[in-house]
């Protein structure tokens, strides 16, 4: 397996859209209202909203510039509008219709013709004909003027630099004051027929299709609920991806909201998901299951904070609530609420029902429940509805002392809420149940016993039909030992094999880490070769962001044998360290040296320690087995295999792996072949036994703290192959005493 991160296209395939193709508008808006977009048709697209506020506004966007599909699939930027006409049919209800004083603008951002930075507002009534609620548009970019009354209050657009245009729209009732409208309202636009043409009208667009390989891949309607579900499938789908899409339905744009006391929160007052929300998953179910994907519907126990109930989080002791660190953040929804957790079942229920009338087979992840844990290791069992089912318990930080039976009684009542969900899922026919556990929260090695609460007996096999695991904070910071010793108690506690378990590799938070793409991509080789149902990565909208992209290769042949010369060596073995150096001799006779390899190279003959007719056989076979120079090996270097308080590096609190290296004074060596059982490792002097070993490399279990130094001390063998592809030994040899010549030399790992 490979990947590369791609920042655009060098020459791969392209092909052509038209400008405004229908899959390539977005929408944005402010909370609490909410909006989506879909296709309805090749020259179509639908905006379904609903409207809370009086002063709410969508936009219908049209960019210069793709920023939001993956680098060799972005259509080109093209800034200069004047070479298009273009035409479409507009139909709505429930906004402000074409003639109204505050109804749909077309705003026009970019910059004059002297560079200065402009907004135009063209009025679409201007440009249309028909009733206000069903007209055929039609805009000459070259000619269209802004302005409310025209020609009166034309203000011409120079349209040669924009960077974007979007559709305001309003609801009917809106006054643009900051008030409540007197009752939801849902609303929608169509644009059909859609039309550009003229000289700048069709756009160069990546085609890039990588062939399909074994990694599948997750996302979040909180990530791309501003695209066409077209656009996210064709991005999935031209990046290789195949079998199950992981969709998490977010927990920020799927609910339908009421008023209450100034504010707006969860309720299902005239149906469980928003009209916009309902409609973009429909669409998405619809498209997944012609590409022949499946999909996983996740769903988690958490809520943005701003929209859910004050009963229905959890709490700390002294009444602080359960929010993660997103901004703005999430409040955690308490397992021992009834009201929340049957929220939780007609939400899954809503999407079983999206899943089934698309003719998907249901599939269903209960994503991540758990109990919060303050910063400080405090236990976030004390809302009221915890209090009553775990008898008021005492304060638990989990960093210190705690009462296991509190823990455990915790556990079993998130246990008992996650079945419930299950068999509320259980009900569609032949539904599959997932649950997603975290190990690094889970499993955190400061808090042994919250696996008590977070990682429940209840969920044992075969409670779920699937365990999938993630691990994005081990696997991005490379930490494979963590991973491993994760999944293994994962497994010894769950009992869930490999085949029945999923594995989520990633994610890259922010852009500038993306060099955490790599430690992604080894982790999610490690969970195939484990030999896990499916390997996700986590998640498509960084994928896109950052252009990773993953594509098979065949593995590299290991032309290494793990295995020690089996012969010793005689005391007349001789050692070579061979360094390579050019040297310039001015006409002066001055010296201008070069070294050309950063360390020396190391060559053997090791003729000497033949001594006997068994020493030439078990050579020959030796030899043959490594088919000559073909395989390397180990070899024990008589005079130099101990390195003893050798300096690994310096901690930074963040890495945890470190290079075993044998220090010659400036000159570092790499040990890419220690002795097994013999390497000992200490932090600050102080020996740790919390630590994997891969090759030469060795795995901290918890990063060092910046400053501390890493030492180990460990025997080592030096990687060698036979210098020749002809080896000489005879029986005369050995019986005259002199010794065969058997030369070897370093390969460099």
């Amino acid at each position: 397996m490979a990947h590369w991160l791609a920042s655009g296209r060098r020459g791969q395939i392209e092909g052509v859209i038209s400008r405004f193709d229908p899959v390539y508008w977005t929408v944005n808006f402010p909370r609490p209202m909410m909006a989506s977009v879909v296709t309805i048709a090749p020259d179509a697209l639908r905006v379904d909203a609903v409207f809370y506020r009086q002063d709410d506004l969508a936009g219908l966007i049209w960019e210069a510039e793709d920023r939001h599909d993956h680098p060799l699939l972005r259509y080109d930027t093209d800034r200069d509008f004047r070479g298009c006409r273009l035409r479409f049919r507009w139909r709505s209800a429930g906004v402000l219709a074409l003639d109204q004083v505050s109804g749909p603008v077309l705003t026009i951002e970019g910059r004059d013709a002297a560079g200065n930075p402009r907004a135009w507002y063209v009025r679409l009534w201007n440009y249309a004909s028909g009733t206000p609620e069903d007209a055929l548009v039609s805009i000459d970019f070259a000619s269209v003027q802004g302005g409310y009354l025209l020609p009166g209050e034309a203000d011409p657009v120079f349209a040669g630099d924009v960077d974007r245009m979007f559709v305001s729209l309003v609801p009917d009732g809106y006054s643009g004051a900051d008030a409540a409208l007197a009752g939801p309202v849902e609303a929608w636009v169509e644009l059909s027929d859609i039309a550009c043409d003229g000289p700048g009208s069709v756009l160069a667009i990546g085609d890039v299709v990588v062939p399909e390989h074994g990694l599948q891949i997750a996302n979040g309607y909180d990530d791309c609920y501003h695209l066409t579900p077209a656009r996210v499938l064709r991005n999935a789908l031209q990046l290789g991806y195949r079998g199950s899409i992981l969709h998490y339905v977010g927990m920020s744009h799927y609910f339908r909201l009421e008023p209450n006391s100034g504010g707006y929160y969860v309720g299902l007052a005239g149906g469980t998901l928003n009209v916009a929300c309902a409609a973009w998953h429909a669409d998405f179910a619809v498209r997944a299951k012609a590409l022949g994907y499946d999909v996983i519907w996740s769903l988690s126990y958490e809520l943005l904070d701003r929209h859910c109930w004050n009963d229905w989080k959890q709490r700390a002791a002294d009444g602080s609530p359960g929010l993660t660190g997103w901004s703005p953040p999430s409040a955690l929804l308490s397992p021992a609420h009834a009201g929340a957790m049957q929220y939780l079942r007609v939400v899954a229920l809503a999407f079983v029902g999206i899943a089934q009338g698309a003719g998907l087979a249901v599939k269903f992840q209960i994503g991540e429940p758990w109990w919060w844990v303050m910063p400080d290791g405090r236990l976030c069992i004390h809302d009221a509805a915890a209090k009553a089912e775990l008898d008021d318990p005492p304060e638990q930080n989990v960093r210190g002392a705690v009462d296991t039976a509190v823990l455990d009684a915790a556990g079993a009542l998130l246990a008992a809420s996650t079945l419930a969900l299950r068999d509320v899922v259980r009900w569609a026919p032949g539904a599959e149940v997932l649950l997603l556990a975290y190990l690094p929260t889970v499993l955190d090695r400061a808090m042994p016993e919250l696996k008590r609460a977070n990682l429940p007996l209840g969920w044992a096999a075969p409670a779920f039909d699937v365990l999938q695991l993630e691990d994005y904070d081990w696997a991005a910071a490379g930490n494979a030992s963590a991973s491993a010793k994760g999944v293994a108690l994962a497994e010894a506690r769950l009992g869930y094999p490999a085949a029945a378990q999923h594995y989520l590799a990633g994610f890259v938070l922010n852009t500038a880490d993306k060099a955490q793409w790599r430690p992604i991509a080894a982790a999610a080789a490690r969970g195939r070769a484990r030999g896990v149902a499916a390997t996700f990565i986590w998640a498509l909208p960084q994928v896109l962001r950052d252009g990773f992209v993953h594509f098979e290769q065949e593995d590299e042949v290991d032309a290494f044998d793990d295995v020690l010369f089996p012969l010793a060596l005689g005391r007349e073995a001789e050692v070579a360290p061979e360094v390579s150096t050019a040297i310039v001799t001015s006409a002066g006779g001055r010296e201008n040296r070069n070294a050309e390899w950063a360390e020396a190279r190391l060559r053997y003959d090791v003729g000497p320690g033949v001594r006997s007719e068994s020493d030439i056989a078990a050579l020959l076979g030796f030899f043959r087995a490594r088919m000559g120079p073909a395989r390397g090996f180990r070899l024990r270097d008589p005079f130099d295999h101990h390195g003893e308080g050798e300096v690994l590096g310096t901690g930074d609190g963040v890495e945890a792996r470190f290079q075993l290296v044998r220090r010659y004074g400036d000159v570092v060596r790499r040990i890419t072949r220690p002795v097994g059982g013999s390497v000992r490792v200490a932090v600050d002097g102080l020996a740790t036994e919390a630590f994997a070993l891969a090759g030469g490399v060795v795995t901290l279990d918890v990063p060092p703290a910046a400053g501390a130094v890493v030492t180990a001390s460990f025997d080592f063998d030096v990687p060698v192959r036979f210098a020749e592809d002809r080896l000489n030994v005879s029986r005369a040899t050995y019986l005259a005493g002199a010794a065969a010549s058997v030369p070897l030399v370093e390969v460099r790992e």
